[in-house]
This record gives C-alpha cells, sequence and structure tokens, in this order.
C-alpha cells in the first residue's frame, strides 16, 4: 500500500478546492443572469466578489507550502455545476427557476464547506496556523452564503415557485 502523509492529502485537496472554486467562478455570471430575482441576482454577483478573493487566499495557502497554485480537476464540483446548468435550461423562464437556481448553489457551497472544513482542521494537525486562519475566513463566507441562500429561499423564492405552480 502506496504511504501518503496528511501533508501530501492537504496538498492534494487544495488543489482540488483550488480548482472548484475556479470554475464556480465562470459558473457564478450565468447563475446571475439566469436568475429572476434581483435579490437572488445580487447575491450570486456578491459572492462572485467573495470568490475572487477565496481564490486569492488559496494562492496564500499554495505560497505558505512553497508550492505553486495549481488545480486538479474535480469531477465532483463538475457535476454539480453541470447540474446547475440544466437547471438554468430545463426551468428558464419558470417561477420555480430561482429555487432551483438556490438548490444548485447550496449544493456547490456544502461542498465547498465540507472541503474547507476538512482543510482548517488538517491543516491545524500540520501546524499551518497562517492557512488556518486563511481557511477559516473563507470558511465563515461559505457558511454564510449558504445561510442568505436558505433565508432566501424560505422568505419568498419558494413560496413564490409553489405559488405559481398551483
Amino acid at each position: 500500500m502506496k504511504s501518503v502523509s496528511l501533508d501530501q492529502m492537504f496538498h492534494d485537496q487544495l488543489r482540488d478546492v483550488y480548482y472548484a472554486e475556479r470554475k464556480i467562478l465562470r459558473a457564478l455570471p450565468k447563475m446571475a443572469r439566469a436568475a429572476q430575482s434581483q435579490e437572488l441576482k445580487a447575491g450570486f454577483e456578491k459572492h462572485r466578489t467573495e470568490t475572487e478573493a477565496q481564490v486569492e487566499r488559496l494562492q496564500q495557502v499554495f505560497d505558505l507550502m512553497g508550492k505553486r497554485a495549481q488545480g486538479k480537476t474535480c469531477p465532483a464540483i463538475d457535476g454539480i455545476i453541470e447540474e446547475g446548468e440544466e437547471v438554468m435550461e430545463n426551468y428558464k423562464g419558470s417561477a420555480a427557476l430561482d429555487a432551483g437556481l438556490i438548490a444548485s448553489a447550496q449544493a456547490v457551497e456544502h461542498y465547498e464547506i465540507a472541503r474547507y472544513g476538512t482543510l482548517c482542521a488538517w491543516a491545524g494537525v500540520l501546524g499551518m496556523t497562517e492557512a488556518v486562519k486563511l481557511l477559516q475566513a473563507t470558511l465563515a463566507e461559505e457558511t454564510a452564503t449558504d445561510e442568505a441562500l436558505t433565508s432566501l429561499a424560505e422568505a419568498s423564492v419558494n413560496e413564490e415557485a409553489a405559488r405559481t405552480a398551483a
């Protein structure tokens, strides 16, 4: 059995999330254009700005490790984004579109929350205190975005989708 150290696994997962964040940066403008709710559009635009800062933080973590910032294909995020594109295509013009966009965005957020939580824990064990701070800042943003999406869905979007369908 191949022996892989935690720092190797940390680097591998860092590459994974770096790829994911850059892929998300390309998807967010499409989602903002597709959204019907102005509040949802604004939320996607705000998160795009946050995601740009998150990519910069990841680059700082790579620098702390003495490694080049480089992504690694992440089939999980590719699949989640593909599902979001299907929602945009299949529900375009429907009242359910925004509810589907929120569900798609939350799938992304949940993936990121899982990854950043793990990376924070591993960075702590590895004694990478500066990396922990950078990763925790991103984890807090991802969690706040997920909560904002839930609030928007519960406050209006889900009800509007249900009301129009009836």
